[in-house]
């Protein structure tokens, strides 16, 4: 076995932060649950929002908008971002297989606009030698559109296989190649990069899953967000003087719910969907284990986002896919219509409905926060986030770490695990610095110094330092937090403190000047002249 570790990264998919259980949830989730009980938790991760923007973040230590995918994967055209990775960014598969690492990936890509025709920003050109999955966002579970081995289309198989799930797919895929690897490879460290679409819509779960989820949520949100709190604090994942977010004023109380089982079912296809990919992390550990390999492997999980409160228009697939709307099927694989929208009158989880499980639930997901997926308060961005690495965290095994990290820290901290120099000068790229910095040191204990961290999505933006954090809705006024006696962003002191207010403001706009920040209104005038489409 190397001395440099193995590095698996396990990315969910819209998942909240107490969607799992050992961050407070119902949820079954024993093997993450065991991966962060003995490795270690961090209660302050936070991402950048969104999908394509957060995975951007994740994989070079960038900012997204360095990266070319400050929105999502549409090209907006001249003043906009182009959609897809650019040269300026390097991928850690990128920097990891220049020295030496064999480099995988099982699952959703979403960081290239050209998704039919292979360009730059696919995987196999941006440092993966192994790649299997679909290069789009969400899509269908059972028959994802454009399931792609390298640079191959193999959506066939899915379709010839009436047992096709695309959340074991991408599980059965990772745990295949730990396990072919030595034997391929010999003693050559690997990064496998491990990214579900679970739990991001639609709601698609398998009959077995969503039975075992039965019954779980007929108390409804209020409870279960109640139960949620109460299990986060005995885990202190949070204070004990935690003051969480009210409902969310879109949500009525339960028992004034006008559709209760339908809504409970919503949460159990959700569920079921989390659980699936539990599982699937499960057989990823046992090849691990089973290969020597789990000791000296630092294995990390998080989300790209907070819980996703959208809502999708009624509409049928065919329909959909006519205007271009390529996340939904058109039909079934026996050609039936795909309802589209979340309707009461049908039950979600099979091929034919393509919902979402709505504010509600949502609100639950992000429990204590308040605001969603898009926003960056903190129910947009907070993050579960699990690293286990027994030859490499001793005795913090098993610790909880309350240091604020993001997403660009990723980067540096397997640069700093695996020795691994990022290129200051490489032919043709002129690669960015990393915005990052790592977190070993304070994973380890040692704590982090105070800095900026900066967030920006769709013209809603945040800077936090230390205890303060800066934040609006776009188009409001900035509101300022203590999110240390504060984390559910309920009590703006910004009147109070107008100097940090200004300060923390003009370091926000020098970064957003450096970093190429596109405003929110120039994305809107491409918006209104069709140049920038949503994907």
């Amino acid at each position: 076995m190397t001395d440099r570790p193995n590095v698996v990264l396990v990315l969910a998919d819209d998942m909240g932060y107490s969607d799992i259980g050992c961050y407070g949830s119902e949820i079954e989730t024993p093997h993450l649950d065991a991966l962060g009980l003995a490795g270690i938790r961090l209660t302050r991760f936070t991402t950048t929002a969104r999908c394509s923007p957060s995975r951007a973040s994740l994989l070079t230590g960038l900012h997204p908008h360095q990266t070319g995918i400050g929105v999502l994967t549409a090209d907006d055209g001249p003043g906009g971002y182009p959609g897809s990775l650019n040269n300026r960014c390097l991928t850690i598969a990128e920097v990891l297989g220049a020295v030496g690492y064999v480099t995988y990936l099982s699952g959703k890509w979403h960081l290239s606009h050209e998704k039919d025709v292979p360009s730059d920003a696919w995987p196999m050109r941006r440092g993966f030698q192994h790649f299997y999955g679909t290069l789009d966002g969400g899509g269908n579970y059972y028959a994802p559109r454009r399931l792609t081995r390298g640079e191959r289309d193999v959506s066939g198989e899915a379709l010839d296989d009436p047992g096709f799930y695309y959340t074991d797919a991408i599980s059965g895929t990772a745990a295949g190649y730990i396990r072919d690897h030595r034997a391929r490879y010999g003693e050559r460290p690997f990064f496998c990069y491990v990214a579900y679409t679970a739990p991001h819509w639609p709601l698609h779960a398998l009959d077995a899953d969503v039975e075992r989820c039965a019954g779980r949520y007929e108390d409804g949100w209020d409870a279960v967000r109640e139960r949620r709190l109460a299990k986060m604090r005995a885990l202190g994942i949070l204070g004990e003087d935690t003051v969480p977010s009210p409902r969310n004023p879109l949500v009525p109380p339960w028992e004034d719910v006008e559709h209760p089982q339908w809504e409970q079912r919503r949460m159990e296809v959700y569920a079921a969907q989390v659980e699936a990919m539990d599982r699937g992390i499960g057989k990823i550990v046992e090849e691990l284990r089973a290969a020597g390999e789990l000791d000296n492997t630092m294995l990390v999980f998080l989300s790209d986002n907070g819980g996703c409160a959208e809502e999708l228009p009624l509409g049928l697939g065919r329909d959909y896919v006519a205007r271009g709307k390529r996340f939904v099927s058109a039909a079934t694989r026996d050609g039936r219509d795909v309802y589209v929208g979340n309707r009461p009158e049908l039950a979600p989880g099979a091929e034919d409905t393509h919902m979402s499980y709505g504010p509600g639930w949502a609100n639950v997901s992000n429990t204590p926060f308040r605001l969603f997926k898009r926003w960056v308060h903190e129910g947009g961005v907070a993050s579960p986030f699990i690293m286990h690495w027994p030859a490499g965290l001793g005795d913090r095994a098993g610790t909880i770490c309350r240091d604020p990290h993001y997403l660009p820290d990723f980067v540096p901290t397997v640069l700093e695990a695996t020795g691994a120099a990022y290129p200051v000068d490489l032919p043709g790229r002129d690669p960015l610095p990393l915005e990052g910095r790592s977190m070993l040191a304070s994973l380890r204990g040692a704590g982090d110094p105070e800095r900026c961290q900066f967030y920006e999505h769709l013209g809603n933006a945040a800077v936090r330092r230390g205890r303060w954090k800066l934040v609006r809705e776009y188009p409001g006024d900035w509101e300022l937090y203590d999110v240390e006696c504060d984390p559910a962003e309920l009590s703006d002191v910004a009147a109070r403190h107008p100097e940090t207010v200004r300060e923390l403001a003009r370091a926000w706009a020098e970064w957003a000047a450096r970093c190429g920040v596109v405003p929110r209104e120039r994305i809107l005038e491409l918006e209104r002249w069709g140049l920038a489409a949503p994907d």
